[in-house]
C-alpha cells in the first residue's frame, strides 16, 4: 500500500493515483487557500473562483463516476482530500462537502438521462450546488418538513422556506426535499431545482460566529414551478434520498473537522516550539507538552474513525452508525483541540493576529451541521439497540 507523507501527517493510501491526489490537494490548499482565508473570512467573501479552479483540477468530482467526468475515487481517498482542503480553509472544505451532498441525489438515484444531462456540469466546476432539507420549524426533525409541492400537469408548484442552507443565494442548483403528500416520511419527494427559477429567492445571509465566507441563508419558494423531469427518483422516495445523502455527508463533515483540528494543532505546535519562557521553549514544559500530546492523539483517533467508516462504505457494507460515530468524535475533537490551541498560545491565541481564534469559532459550527451531535448519539444508540433486538 503506497504511503504519502504530507506536511502534517503520513497516510497509507490504496493507489499511487491517490498519493498524487493528496499531494495536489495539499499544495492547492497551502498555496491557493490558506493565504487568503483570514482576509476573505473577515470580509465574508465567498471564494467562487476557487471552485472553478478545483473543478479544473477534478476535485469536485472525486467520488463520482468517470463516465460523467468524475474521478471514480473511493470515499477513503475523497475524504482525505477533503481533509487537506479544510486544513487550508474550512469554508472551502465544507463547501465541497455540501456540493458533494447536493450532487448525491442525481449521481445515486437519478436516471441515466438525468445523470447524462446534469452531472458533468455539476462536478466540472461551472455549477455550484446547495442542499435544502432543514426548515425554520424542522431541523433535527427532518421528516417534519412542510414545504409543499403540488403537481400541476408536468410541473410541481412549490411553496415554502428552507433554512440554514449553505450556498443559499449563490448556488446554481438546489437538491430540495419537498412534501408531496401528508404520508409522513413517505410523503417527501426530491426535486433538483435550478437556482434561477422564478419564485426561488434567498433571504439575507445569516450573521454567524464563524465560517463567514460561506453564505448561509434561507431559501424561499414562492410558487416556483419545477418540471417533473427534475424529480429525482419516485414521488415519495425523497426521504430515502435525503438519509442516504446525509450518511455520506456526515463523513464529509468529519473529514473537515479533522482538517480544522490538524490546522489548530499545527499552529499550536509551531508556537510552542518558538515561544521561550524561563529559558526554554514552552513545549518542554509538561503542562504544555501533555496538552499537545492529547490534541495530537484526538486528531489521529478522529481521522482513523472516518477513514474506517469510509472503507466500509467503499466495500458496500452498512456504514450509518460508523458515520455518525465519526462525525460525533471528529467534531467534538475539533472543538476541544481548537480550544486547547487558544490556551497554548495564551493571550496571543485570543487575538485575530493568530489563526487559532478563528479556528475556535469555526469548530462550533461543525458540532451542529449535518445533524447535531446529540442527534448523532441518538443514531448510534438506536443502532446499538437494533443490533441487540433484531
Amino acid at each position: 500500500m503506497p504511503a504519502w507523507k504530507g506536511a502534517s501527517v503520513t497516510r497509507l493510501l490504496p493507489t499511487p493515483e491517490a498519493v498524487e491526489l493528496l499531494a495536489m490537494a495539499e499544495e492547492f490548499a497551502a498555496k491557493e487557500l490558506a493565504p487568503r482565508a483570514a482576509r476573505d473570512e473577515e470580509a465574508a467573501a465567498f471564494p467562487r473562483d476557487a471552485f472553478v479552479s478545483m473543478g479544473g483540477l477534478g476535485l469536485l468530482g472525486l467520488p463520482f463516476e468517470e463516465e460523467y467526468g468524475g474521478g471514480g475515487q473511493p470515499y477513503e481517498v475523497t475524504l482525505q482530500v477533503l481533509e487537506e482542503l479544510a486544513r487550508g480553509w474550512l469554508t472551502v472544505g465544507v463547501s465541497v462537502s455540501v456540493h458533494y451532498l447536493a450532487c448525491f441525489g442525481v449521481a445515486n438515484f437519478g436516471t441515466t438521462e438525468q445523470r447524462d444531462r446534469w452531472l458533468p456540469e455539476m462536478i466540472g466546476g461551472s455549477l455550484l450546488g446547495g442542499y435544502c432539507l432543514s426548515e425554520p420549524q424542522s431541523g433535527s426533525d427532518a421528516a417534519g418538513l412542510v414545504t409543499r409541492a403540488v403537481r400541476e400537469g408536468d410541473e410541481y408548484v412549490v411553496h415554502g422556506t428552507k433554512a440554514w442552507i449553505t450556498h443559499g443565494g449563490v448556488a446554481d442548483f438546489y437538491s430540495t426535499m419537498v412534501r408531496t403528500s401528508d404520508d409522513g416520511p413517505r410523503g417527501i419527494t426530491c426535486l433538483l431545482v435550478d437556482g434561477g427559477t422564478p419564485g426561488v429567492s434567498a433571504a439575507p445571509r445569516e450573521r454567524k460566529m464563524g465560517v463567514n465566507a460561506s453564505p448561509t441563508a434561507q431559501v424561499i419558494f414562492d410558487g416556483a414551478r419545477i418540471p417533473i423531469e427534475r424529480r429525482i427518483s419516485d414521488e415519495g422516495a425523497g426521504f430515502v434520498v435525503a438519509l442516504a445523502a446525509l450518511d455520506a455527508g456526515r463523513l464529509g463533515i468529519a473529514a473537515c473537522a479533522v482538517g480544522l483540528a490538524q490546522a489548530a494543532l499545527d499552529a499550536a505546535v509551531d508556537y510552542a516550539l518558538g515561544r521561550q519562557q524561563f529559558g526554554k521553549a514552552i513545549i518542554d514544559f509538561q503542562g504544555v507538552g501533555f496538552m499537545l500530546a492529547d490534541m495530537a492523539t484526538a486528531v489521529s483517533a478522529a481521522r482513523a474513525l472516518y477513514v474506517e467508516a469510509a472503507r466500509l462504505k467503499d466495500a458496500g457494507l452498512p456504514f450509518g452508525r460508523p458515520a455518525a460515530m465519526a462525525k460525533l468524535a471528529a467534531t467534538d475533537a475539533a472543538m476541544k483541540v481548537t480550544t486547547d490551541a487558544v490556551q497554548v498560545l495564551g493571550g496571543a491565541g485570543y487575538t485575530a493576529d493568530f489563526p487559532v481564534e478563528r479556528y475556535f469559532r469555526e469548530a462550533k459550527a461543525l458540532q451542529i451541521v449535518e445533524g447535531t451531535n446529540q442527534i448523532q448519539r441518538m443514531v448510534i444508540a438506536r443502532a446499538l439497540k437494533g443490533e441487540r433486538t433484531r
